[in-house]
C-alpha cells in the first residue's frame, strides 16, 4: 500500500517550535520512525511538508495519479479555516486520516474546530508522535 503523509504550516519546525507542547523530535526524525514501521508492514510510506496551502491542495489533487492509496494529514493551522484544503481532501476521493499531536478540543477556542474532519475517514488527536504511527497500524480499518 502506498501511504502519503502530508504536513501543513509550521510542522517543519517540529523539534524547535514549542517543544513543551509538540516534543523535541524533528519531522525528519518522526518520519524516519514511521517509514521504518511502514516498511515492516510492507507499506510504501512517503511524506511532504509545506507552509503553503496551494501546494498542499495540489498534492491532494495529484495523489490518485501518483498511485497513492491513502493519505495521512496534519494540516496544522489550516485545520481550522481552510475550506480550500477541505474541498481538496474531498475531491481526491481517497481515504484520508487527520492526525493532530495535541488534543485540539482542549486548546484555545479557535483550535477546537476542524473544517476537514467531516471529509476524513478518521481523526487521531492528542497522542503526540504516536498518532502518526497509529495511523499506519489502523490501515486495515481505514481501507475498505
Amino acid at each position: 500500500m502506498k501511504v502519503l503523509y502530508l504536513f501543513g504550516p509550521n510542522l517543519g519546525a517540529l523539534g524547535t517550535r514549542e517543544p513543551e507542547t509538540y516534543g523535541a523530535e524533528t519531522l525528519d526524525q518522526i518520519m524516519t520512525g514511521v517509514t521504518e514501521r511502514g516498511r515492516e508492514m510492507e507499506h510504501d510510506v512517503s511524506w511532504r511538508q509545506s507552509d503553503h496551502e496551494g501546494e498542499l491542495v495540489g498534492w491532494f489533487l495529484g495523489a490518485r495519479a501518483d498511485g497513492i492509496d491513502v493519505i495521512v494529514v496534519n494540516p496544522g493551522g489550516l485545520t481550522h479555516y481552510s475550506y480550500a484544503l477541505r474541498d481538496a481532501i474531498e475531491a481526491c476521493a481517497l481515504p484520508v486520516v487527520e492526525v493532530h499531536m495535541t488534543n485540539i478540543h482542549a486548546r484555545e477556542a479557535f483550535r477546537r474546530t476542524s473544517v476537514v474532519a467531516d471529509v476524513c475517514r478518521a481523526s487521531i488527536i492528542g497522542l503526540g508522535v504516536g498518532g502518526y504511527h497509529l495511523a499506519l497500524e489502523a490501515m486495515p480499518w481505514i481501507i475498505d
